[in-house]
């Protein structure tokens, strides 16, 4: 048994991928070279359909990209008379090539910003609360000419799905109307019940997945529906938790270019593996007050602008009673949704707002100031309403115009709004306490329970809560806690909360929300985004007795899984006389993210056999075990490993060659070789295609390949059996035999492909079916 160590802390979420390319203490530098000097003509011609015009090479901080796919983006951002308008750099346009594991790159002009700080800010701010995509700045060159100064913000894409939730190829839509939102659009993404055709949603929502309209639909009609007394039906396909984070942040922060605002847009939703979609908020360089129109109650074109005054008292449940806001609408006529939207609310404004917290939003935005004022300086395409003095100014208490908005002072803005906020009814109410969360058992085994307690004051008694699971993409399951001196809470009815929850997996991810009458608080403060950790003990694989013992990194035409393509594949071997268990072990092709694929709970390897994996990042498959990695031709890594890092096996290799194996010879202990595969086979019977002869020539099976009959014959010895297989190890033919030694087979009716045949129960053969 494996005792991992006990984490009682907070466990942070804030990714490490691309922490350079997104290093908020460094400008990055982006250098775009185009044959032609007419560049801007030939993207200014190509952006109204939205195609790509190639870049003769792009320079990303002195690493240098051929042929690239460059375009310009943004709709109120782009125009053909701006001297410096948004980019979409797409690296693997004709080239397969990215830099740090990025392919896209998108650039914003910081377009009625006068700050300029307002996006990495807002995002830098949101960050702590849910998932955002990261954003730092960039210098943009073209042809050798500084264009300006630029926010570089992660692409809202697949590959972002992939890494925040597990999966990418699930329903994916950008909640942004694909034309452009405009003061007499009358459909927009504000997740209203439309019915039931697709078509009634496509001009407010842009599709990213290859299918999804049932989805989305779906989650309409569940919002349309929900009340106190069906609460499962809309958290069964939307992160509620999730979206309660989204409205509180847009609210606090008055970003009205966003789903709360005249448009109801600029947010993304991304379905995951767990069935619910996860909101993604896009687009915050008018947060902090620049947009200014908070819609008509109808929810129709117009609405007045508002004021900076206005925007200082934007009231905290703006759109509760509107029903054209209908997350809004529903999630606060509900009590229990209503108390933790007003939770969060609070945990913002004491941790960015108050007097205790309002360093961390300001410092962070001077230390952007500083770190830009010379690119600033440099930026002769700066918008009219930009210079370095409007920077500081705008950040301090200075409105200043930007086309039909006004941009308020930032901390003005902010400190008005947390003085009219912190005073509110909602927010002076007594909140819940909860204090001492305590696991009874810092170590529990796999398979049995542990209990959990809290110290909990200022709730009713059946209002306190826990919530927790096995893995960050999986649901929180919500149980009830008890003071009834029953749950391991001591005594019954002296504030110490307990409950006892099964341990299924290697690791439990828990926190605890308490209501009251008027409020919610959740432990850890920004819960579900954070919680608290415990790792349980389980049994595990010794260094080596499970090894990877063959990898296929090209696999174009040996061997299909059984729906007919030919993916990447390992093969693992169990050196010991044992079976093992590989419940909470983990593979992946990364170094720096070893959790990528978890075996299935259940899997087992028999002692000396041999286990095969398709890398093809096919997770829907269910025939056999599907990995969500690809290798690399190039060469990659082959990791065997569980969630604390321990390793059972790793191998990296080089450069692969199509169709070849690189297996372990002698098998299951030796170095790595590239020869002819051997697909769950010893790795020592290497054959090649072609004519097999074994045994001093008197074995001979042929020809090999076959489109008809197989022919084996033996001079010396007799055949006692002739067994043959497909690559799943299923029997396809047996048959035994007396006094023969030549022997023909009938191929013609089996698929193309490669056959295992074996021979008097002693030696396997591969053969080809053509």
């Amino acid at each position: 048994m494996k005792k991992i160590t006990f984490l009682f802390a907070i466990l942070s979420i804030n990714l490490t991928i691309g922490q350079s390319f997104y290093d908020l203490e460094t400008i990055q530098t982006i250098e775009i070279t185009f044959a032609a000097s007419n560049w801007d003509a030939l993207l200014d011609a190509a952006e109204s359909t939205d195609e790509y015009i190639e870049a003769q090479s792009v320079s990303i901080n002195g690493t240098v990209f051929s042929t690239v796919g460059a375009k310009y983006k943004g709709n109120s951002s782009y125009s053909a008379s701006n001297a410096k308008n948004p980019w979409h750099l797409e690296l693997d346009t004709y080239v397969d090539q990215d830099y740090q594991g990025y392919t896209d790159i998108k650039l914003n002009n910081m377009i009625f910003d006068p700050s300029m700080i307002r996006e990495t800010l807002g995002y830098k701010v949101l960050g702590n609360y849910m998932d955002v995509p990261l954003a730092n700045y960039a210098k943009v060159y073209v042809n050798g000419t500084y264009l300006g100064l630029y926010t570089n913000v992660e692409s809202i894409s697949k590959k972002f799905v992939d890494s925040r939730f597990g999966s990418k190829t699930n329903a994916f839509f950008d909640c942004s109307p694909p034309d452009g939102a405009t003061p007499q659009s009358t459909n927009l993404p504000n997740l209203a019940y439309l019915g039931t055709n697709s078509t009634s949603y496509e001009s407010a929502y842009e599709m990213k997945s290859e299918e999804g309209w049932d989805d989305l639909i779906a989650l309409t009609y569940n919002l349309s529906t929900t009340t106190s007394t069906n609460t499962a039906n809309i958290e069964a396909v939307l992160d509620v938790d999730r979206a309660l984070w989204m409205l509180a942040f847009d609210n606090v922060f008055v970003n009205l270019d966003s789903y709360i605002g005249q448009f109801k847009q600029n947010y993304y939703l991304y379905k995951s593996d767990n069935g619910q979609f996860n909101p993604i908020v896009w687009d915050l360089n008018m947060s902090f007050g620049v947009y200014g129109s908070t819609g008509s109650s109808t929810g129709g074109p117009g609405g007045s602008t508002l004021t900076t005054a206005s925007k200082k008292t934007l009231s905290h449940t703006l759109h509760a009673s509107e029903t054209a806001w209908p997350l809004v609408n529903k999630f606060l006529a509900i009590p229990s949704y209503k108390k933790r939207y007003l939770a969060h609310y609070k945990t913002i404004l004491t941790e960015v707002l108050s007097n205790s917290g309002s360093e961390y939003y300001l410092t962070d935005a001077q230390a952007f100031q500083t770190l830009i004022t010379d690119a600033v300086t440099a930026d002769t395409n700066l918008f009219s309403y930009q210079s370095v003095s409007n920077m500081s100014a705008n950040l301090a208490s200075t409105d200043i115009s930007v086309t039909n908005n006004t941009a308020p002072g930032i901390t003005a803005l902010m400190s008005a709004r947390n003085t009219y906020l912190t005073a509110l009814s909602d927010f002076t109410n007594t909140q819940p306490s909860i204090t001492s969360v305590t696991p009874l058992n810092t170590s529990p085994a796999i398979g049995g329970t542990v209990s959990i307690t809290a110290n909990v004051t200022n709730t009713t008694t059946t209002s306190v809560y826990l919530g927790y699971r096995s893995s960050k993409n999986a649901v929180f399951v919500k149980v009830l806690m008890y003071d009834d001196g029953a749950h391991d809470d001591g005594s019954a009815n002296d504030n110490v909360y307990g409950v006892s929850i099964p341990v299924n997996d290697a690791a439990i991810q828990y926190y605890i929300y308490a209501e009251n009458t008027n409020i919610g608080a959740f432990s850890p403060a920004r819960a579900e985004y954070e919680y608290y950790s415990i790792d349980a003990t389980y049994p595990t694989i010794a260094y080596q007795e499970l090894v990877v013992n063959e990898i296929m990194a090209s696999n174009t035409a040996t061997v299909t899984d059984l729906s007919g393509k030919y993916e990447d594949w390992f093969e693992l071997y169990n050196n010991t006389a044992n079976t093992l268990s590989l419940d909470n072990l983990y593979a992946s092709d990364s170094s720096t993210d070893l959790l990528k694929w978890q075996f299935p709970t259940g899997t087992t390897i028999e002692p000396y056999s041999y286990l095969v994996v398709w890398a093809d990042s096919d997770t829907d498959e269910n025939d056999g075990l599907h990995a969500d990695f690809k290798f690399s031709a190039s060469g990659e890594n082959c990791i065997l490993s569980y969630a604390d890092g321990t390793i059972v096996d790793a191998v990296t290799f080089g450069a692969q060659t199509a169709d070849m194996g690189y297996a372990r010879n002698p098998n299951g202990t030796g170095d790595f070789v590239i020869q002819s595969p051997t697909y769950n086979a010893n790795n020592e019977t290497s054959l090649g295609v072609g004519d097999i002869e074994i045994s001093s020539l008197n074995l001979k099976l042929y020809p090999n390949s076959t489109a008809n009959v197989l022919n084996i014959v033996d001079n010396a010895n007799v055949v006692e059996s002739i067994k043959v297989y497909n690559l799943q190890g299923q029997a396809l033919f047996a048959k035994t035999y007396s006094n023969e030694n030549n022997i023909t087979i009938d191929l013609s009716g089996y698929s193309n492909g490669m056959y295992v045949v074996n021979v008097n129960n002693r030696q396997n053969f591969k053969v080809v079916k053509r």
